[in-house]
């Protein structure tokens, strides 16, 4: 762990899972209460001299971080293959993505001063200031990119940060903080890992000052309630169930190729994928088939072999979760159009699964799978659509596929969700604003929020001198 710029070990240990073989393959440290509070003593030391620093060398710290890891990408890449179970392209694609992310915020322009007012009375200025310690605790579906969002935005705001990784993914997290271990001054980013109880401890103390967490609504809302005595600031990034709705004049093969990769993709566990499908009753069948036959060539294996698409679920809780909404279903009626069964032999694998002949009412539509399994809808008109695909708790993302771009982009205006894609699904970029309505968060991460979520906005009212007559 890295606590006060210094790597050391936990009190104890934790077995972690390689998802592929569904067994252990490593220790990780398990922090202690004692620990953690060393860790937040040690970022609250580092906080004021960081946030003096001007903006711009803390911005060459940040670059000079995102060529470390350029440095050590192959170490950092055959960890995270091994803890998450991605394919190996794939996990390269996210440190390539935190790579470009940090050299991002590492050039961007933050406005940290403007004049409000300056007329013969006074002169009005408001200031963003730092909050101080940041606490980033992440999930365990991209566990490094989550990570270096929240150390990015921390950073380069002027503020301290402590990274909480999942324990079902807690090693790549702790490797980049080794990887930037000298990289920043002492304290300034700090690296903890262990159970659910570290992560409480941290929203809990009342030196952190900001909890940015990503990971389902259950554990967001728990942060919420803890967070609440302290007034602690929060980003909660949470669960999904995104809706895809395909228009009646839609392409059926194009749509079904890029819904299908965007409910597929990193194995269906990705907050914003695709897990509700409404097709116009005129295209059903035509683009069932299509996804049908994508499923059927998917390819899944370990991350490591060659050719492999899609990896496995990343832990056993979340795999018997997969099993049991998909048996529900079935007991419901649905029809199995493709998949629909773990596969035989270790680890936990579960193919990309279409189902038909399901509803609302039925727990694989109602609720988050996080997993390989899309169910598909028919509907008879567009408000019908817009209607089904609102009527749920959830408000993370959705997107409106069809020809006529003019008429999707205004479907995408009803459609209740902090993103709605037309044409195209999921894609994330540091320069835009991301995050969720209803119960899929509050506030937002990137963009034009990194700088508001991150500081205070401070008033200073400047009197001038009453002329004299």
């Amino acid at each position: 762990m890295l606590i006060g710029g210094r790597l050391v070990p936990g009190e104890g240990t934790f077995a972690v899972v390689n998802p592929s073989t569904g067994q252990p393959f490593a220790e990780a440290p398990s922090c202690s209460r004692a620990q953690l509070n060393e860790a937040v003593c040690a970022a609250r030391a580092a906080f004021p001299r960081w946030a003096a620093l001007p903006l711009k060398e803390r911005q060459a710290m940040v670059m000079a971080g995102a060529k470390r890891i350029e440095e050590n990408l192959d170490m950092l890449v055959e960890t995270l293959v091994k803890e998450q179970g991605k394919p190996v392209a794939d996990a390269k694609g996210e440190f390539m993505g935190i790579i470009g992310t940090m050299k991002f915020m590492a050039s961007r322009p933050f406005e940290y001063e403007k004049v409000l007012a300056d007329n013969d009375r006074e002169r009005i200025l408001q200031r963003r200031v730092p909050l101080g310690v940041v606490g980033g605790i992440t999930p365990w579906n991209f566990p490094p990119l989550m990570a270096a969002w929240k150390m990015c935005e921390a950073l380069t705001t002027g503020n301290v940060c402590i990274l909480k990784p999942s324990p079902y993914t807690p090693l790549s997290t702790l490797l980049m903080g080794e990887v930037l271990a000298e990289t920043f001054p002492a304290g300034v980013l700090g690296v903890v890992s262990g159970g659910d109880d570290v992560g409480k401890w941290l929203v809990e103390h009342e030196d952190v000052n900001k909890i940015s967490f990503t990971g389902s609504t259950r554990t967001g809302k728990l942060i919420q309630a803890t967070a609440g005595p302290s007034l602690k600031r929060l980003t909660l990034e949470l669960g999904g169930n995104d809706a895809a709705i395909v228009l009646p004049d839609a392409d059926a093969k194009t749509v079904a190729t890029g819904i299908f990769n965007q409910a597929m993709g990193n194995s269906g566990q990705i907050c914003i994928a695709v897990k509700r499908c409404f097709v116009h009753e005129s295209k059903f069948d035509e683009v069932v088939g299509h996804l049908a036959e994508l499923a059927s060539k998917a390819r899944l294996g370990d991350g490591f072999q060659k050719g492999v698409q899609y990896g496995p679920i990343n832990n056993k809780m979340q795999f018997e979760r997969i099993k049991e909404l998909v048996e529900d279903a079935k007991k419901s009626g649905a029809k199995v159009v493709a998949g629909g069964a773990p596969l035989e032999g270790s680890g936990y694998f579960y193919p990309p699964t279409i189902l038909t002949n399901v509803a609302e009412g039925t727990r694989i539509v109602d609720e988050e799978q996080f997993g390989p399994v899309l169910p598909v809808m028919p509907y008879a008109n567009v408000a019908e659509a817009v209607q089904r695909a609102n009527a749920t708790r959830f408000g993370l993302g959705a997107s409106v596929w069809g020809t006529d771009v003019a008429r999707a982009t205004e479907v995408a205006g009803m459609v209740e969700a902090g993103t709605v894609w037309v044409n195209k699904h999921g894609d994330l970029s540091p320069d835009i604003p991301f995050g969720g309505s209803k119960e899929s968060g509050i506030g937002r991460q990137m963009g034009d929020y990194t700088l508001e979520s991150h500081t205070e906005a401070k008033v200073i009212r400047i009197a001038k001198p009453k002329s004299k007559m």
